[in-house]
């Protein structure tokens, strides 16, 4: 099956997103947390709002997994093919008003996240791609993308600005001769591995499926893979939708 024609319908829902997001982002606004060092404010609820309906009216049969509704204990059983959203990835990036956060739209099939849209509204960047096929669009236009083969020698090694584990890196770089570590938030690490201008993004702690659903289609069309640690590649439908520890790069 092919999933080419959703995608100007997910690029269009991301950017509306988008500026509901940066409505808010320019103004003071309030954050709350959902848990520990989880915070959450107005616009992944509203992000979250545009988001749903077009999903809805695009796919009804399709069910959808999205950050905010599973928080609020809305979580439909799902199948072999189902959404992932993230409205608002890279929350602490948002509240810290650095530009580093991301929509984020993916749909997963057998497992596999076969199409995803991920748009960085305030830098006004989106990423997208499924069907072997994976672009950027900017300011200067639409432009196919693909991983490059990493360097044996300095090597691009993209790191969380918000969860850091030192001593798991350090012992990861030992491996890299010359690597340089680069910081960069929210689903923005898979975006930078599929254009090239990264190399590998070793995760070490928490993360759910709608974090790296859309980034992951992406990375994929674009000749990379996220495998666990022990070299498995990254699965979807697990239970409570939660990822172990991963590492993204260009495909071997």
């Amino acid at each position: 099956m092919t999933y080419q024609p959703l995608l100007p319908h997910l690029e269009t829902a991301t950017r509306d997103a988008g500026k509901v997001i940066m409505g808010i982002y320019a103004q003071d606004f309030a954050v709350h947390f959902k848990g520990e060092n989880d915070p959450v404010t107005a616009a992944d609820a509203k992000a979250e709002a545009v988001i749903l309906p077009v999903l809805r009216a695009l796919t009804p049969d399709i069910p959808i997994v999205a950050e905010e509704e599973a928080a609020a204990g809305r979580i439909p059983a799902v199948g072999d093919t189902f959404w992932l959203v993230d409205p608002l990835d890279g929350t602490k990036e948002f509240v810290k008003k650095n530009g580093e956060f991301t929509v984020n739209i993916g749909l997963i099939a057998g497992g596999v996240p076969v199409l995803g849209v991920v748009y960085a509204p305030a830098l006004d960047i989106l990423w997208a791609g499924g069907d072997g096929r994976a672009w950027r669009q900017d300011a200067q236009g639409r432009k196919t993308i693909a991983c490059r083969p990493a360097p044996a020698h300095g090597a691009i090694v993209l790191d969380s600005r918000s969860h850091r584990a030192a001593d798991r890196l350090r012992t990861f770089l030992d491996g890299l001769p010359d690597a340089v570590v680069e910081n960069a938030g929210s689903s923005l690490k898979f975006c930078r591995i599929a254009e090239g201008s990264g190399d590998y993004y070793p995760r070490f702690g928490p993360t759910c499926e709608w974090d790296t659903a859309a980034a992951h289609a992406v990375l994929l069309a674009a000749g990379g893979e996220v495998v666990t640690w022990d070299e498995r590649p990254l699965a979807y439908g697990k239970p409570k939708f939660l990822n172990p520890d991963f590492l993204a790069r260009a495909r071997i």
